[in-house]
C-alpha cells in the first residue's frame, strides 16, 4: 500500500491534469497517448503491481482480491484514466487464464500477467450498444493450429477502452462474435455468441487485420482512448476461439462482473478525492460570519451548517461506498465457497451502480462546496465529475444493473444469497443491540429489510413486465440498505477503546446516513409498491 500511494503521488497524479487536456491522438492508423501516462504505467509494471492479483503459478504475486482493490483505489483516485489500462489488461488476462488451453496462456495470457500486453474486451458494435444479442460481428472458422480453431472476424465494435495505444508491445483483444450456422446465416440472440482472442500483432509478427476507425471525444476519462474498431477490413481478422462454441457471453460475464466492481471502486475512489479536496478547501477558505453574528472575522465555510452538512453526504457516500467494493472483494477472494460466491453475484449490480450514483453525488457537492471556483479548471473538483459521470453508464448502465438485481439476482432465483445476506445484517443488527448508541439503528436496519422482503413478495405476484417498471428505485433503496448495513459494522469498529477523532467521525456518519439517508430508501420502496406507471404507459408522442 505505501509503495502504490508513493507511486499514485509521484507519477499518476502529475499527469492526470496534463491527460485531461492532451487527449490520444489519431495519426496514421495508430493511436498515441500521453508519454507520461506510459511512463507512469512502465514504473507500474517494474514494481510488480501489474502481476500482483495472480496466482505465483502464473508469474503473479498471488495477492488477495481485497488488498488489490484497494490498491487500485489509489491509483484511480489519482488517475483514472491511467488505471484503467491495467483494470481492463488484468480482467482480460484472467479469463484467457480461466478458460483457454495451455498455449492460449501461455501466447496470450502471461504477456499481460508480465504488463507487456494490454488487453481490451470487445462487445458493444454501433447498431447494437449494450443488446448483445443484436451483434453483428462474424466469425468463420479458417483451419486449426497449435493454438486452436483459427477464426477470421469481420465486423465494427464500439466502445474499445484501450482499443489501441503506444504504451504496450501488443494489445489482445477479447471479441465477442457470432458463428454462422449451415445456412450461413447468424442465429438470434445470445446463444450463438462465442468468445475470440484477437492479438493486433499476430505470433509471427504481422500486423492483424484490425483496424482504429475513429475515437470517441469524451468527457472525461480522456486520458485512455475509447476506439470504434473495425475487425476484417482486408479480408479477416485472425482469431483463436476462446472455450467451447456459444459460451461467449457466460465467458465474458466473468471479466464484466469483475470490472463492473472495478467500476464502482473507482468511482468510490474520485469520490472520495472529490471530498478531499472539498473538506481541505473549507477549512481554509473564509467567508461569511455564524448565524446570529454580524461582526468579527471571518469564518472558514465549514463552521457554516450547510456546507459541514454537504462534507458529511459526500464522507458518507464514498467511505460507504468504498466499504461496499471493498466488500465484494473480500466475497470474490472466497473462490470455493458457492454461498458467498452467489452472495458476490447478488451485490455485484449494486457494488456497479451504487457508487457510480452516488458517488457522482459526492463529486457534485465537492463543486458545491467550492462555489464559482469549484465551476472553473483551476480546481480539480470538476474534472473529477467529468470523470465520474461515465461510471453509472458503462460496463452496463444503472438501468441495466437494476433489472439484473430485481430480476436474475432476486425475482428469478432461489432466494438463498438473500437469505445469507439478511442473516449477515441480522447478526450486525444483534450486536448492536447492547451498544446504546447504536441500538436504535439495528432496528431501523431490520425495518428497512422487512420492507424490501414484503416488497419483493409483492413484485413477485405482480404482472412480469410491470413489476420491473420502477427496478430503479428499488436498486437504489437495496444499495442504501446494504450501505446502511456496512456504515452500522464500521460504527461497531469504532466503539470502545481509543476515543479519537476518527472513531467519533466514523459514529457520527453512520448516524447521519441512518438520519438522513435511509428514509429516503423507504420513500423509493413506496414508489415500486405504489407500482407507479404513468411513465411505462405514456406514449412516445406523448413525451
Amino acid at each position: 500500500m505505501d509503495v502504490a500511494t508513493r507511486l499514485a503521488e509521484d507519477m499518476f497524479v502529475p499527469c492526470a491534469a496534463r491527460s485531461d487536456i492532451v487527449e490520444p491522438e489519431l495519426k496514421d492508423g495508430a493511436v498515441h497517448v500521453l508519454p507520461e501516462i506510459a511512463a507512469a504505467l512502465r514504473q507500474y509494471t517494474e514494481l510488480g503491481l501489474f502481476s500482483a492479483s495472480f496466482d505465483e503459478s502464473l508469474g503473479g504475486l498471488g495477492l488477495s482480491a481485497l488488498v488489490c482493490s484497494a490498491l487500485y483505489a489509489q491509483f484511480a483516485a489519482a488517475n483514472i484514466s491511467a488505471a484503467g489500462y491495467p483494470m481492463l489488461s488484468n480482467a482480460n488476462a484472467r479469463v484467457i487464464a480461466a478458460f483457454g488451453t495451455q498455449a492460449q496462456i501461455d501466447s496470450f495470457a502471461r504477456p499481460g500477467i508480465e504488463g507487456r500486453w494490454y488487453g481490451t474486451m470487445c462487445l458493444s458494435e454501433p447498431q447494437a450498444g449494450s443488446s448483445l444479442g443484436d451483434i453483428r460481428t462474424r466469425a468463420v472458422k479458417d483451419g486449426e493450429d497449435a493454438l486452436g480453431l483459427r477464426f477470421r472476424l469481420t465486423g465494427n465494435k464500439m466502445w474499445i477502452s484501450g482499443g489501441d495505444q503506444d504504451i504496450s508491445e501488443n494489445i489482445v483483444h477479447l471479441v465477442l462474435a457470432k458463428e454462422p450456422g449451415p445456412d450461413g446465416a447468424l442465429i438470434e440472440g445470445t446463444a450463438g455468441i462465442s468468445l475470440f482472442i484477437v492479438p493486433k500483432i499476430l505470433p509471427d509478427g504481422t500486423r492483424n487485420d484490425v483496424t482504429i476507425a475513429g475515437l470517441n471525444h469524451k468527457m472525461g476519462y480522456r486520458g485512455v482512448p475509447n476506439c470504434l474498431v473495425n475487425f476484417g477490413e482486408a479480408g479477416g481478422a485472425v482469431g483463436w476461439r476462446l472455450g467451447e462454441a456459444g459460451y461467449g457471453l457466460k465467458y465474458m460475464f466473468q471479466m464484466m462482473n469483475e470490472a463492473r466492481i472495478a467500476v464502482g471502486t473507482g468511482a468510490a475512489a474520485l469520490a472520495y478525492r472529490g471530498y478531499m479536496h472539498a473538506l481541505r478547501y473549507a477549512g481554509e477558505r473564509l467567508q461569511g460570519r455564524r448565524i446570529g453574528e454580524r461582526s468579527g472575522n471571518p469564518v472558514p465555510i465549514i463552521a457554516h451548517a450547510d456546507v459541514r452538512a454537504m462534507l458529511l453526504r459526500q464522507k458518507v457516500y464514498a467511505e460507504g461506498a468504498l466499504a461496499l467494493c471493498f466488500y465484494c472483494a473480500d466475497l470474490a477472494d472466497a473462490h470455493g465457497d458457492m454461498a458467498l460466491q452467489d452472495l458476490l453475484g447478488l451485490l455485484t449490480p449494486v457494488a456497479k451502480s451504487w457508487p457510480s450514483e452516488f458517488g457522482l453525488i459526492a463529486n457534485d457537492l465537492a463543486i458545491q462546496v467550492h462555489g464559482g471556483y469549484g465551476y472553473t479548471r483551476d480546481f480539480e473538483v470538476e474534472r473529477l465529475w467529468r470523470d465520474n459521470r461515465l461510471n453509472p453508464i458503462h460496463e452496463g448502465t444503472t438501468g441495466i444493473q437494476a433489472q439484473d438485481l430485481l430480476g436474475r439476482k432476486l425475482l428469478r432465483s432461489d432466494g438463498r444469497a438473500l437469505q445469507l445476506l439478511r442473516a449477515r445484517v441480522e447478526d450486525t443488527a444483534r450486536r448492536v443491540g447492547a451498544v446504546a448508541p447504536l441500538a436504535e439503528h439495528g432496528a431501523a436496519l431490520l425495518g428497512i429489510f422487512d420492507d424490501i422482503d414484503e416488497t419483493l413478495a409483492a413484485l413477485a405476484k405482480a404482472d412480469p413486465v410491470g413489476a420491473f417498471d420502477n427496478a430503479t428505485w428499488f436498486l437504489r433503496a437495496f444499495g442504501h440498505a446494504v450501505v446502511a448495513w456496512l456504515w452500522l459494522d464500521i460504527a461497531i469498529l469504532a466503539t470502545g477503546g481509543v476515543d479519537d477523532d476518527f472513531r467519533r467521525g466514523k459514529l457520527k456518519a453512520c448516524r447521519f446516513f441512518f438520519e438522513s439517508e435511509l428514509p429516503q430508501a423507504r420513500a423509493w420502496l413506496q414508489i415500486v409498491n405504489s407500482e407507479s406507471s404513468a411513465h411505462s404507459e405514456m406514449a412516445p408522442s406523448e413525451f
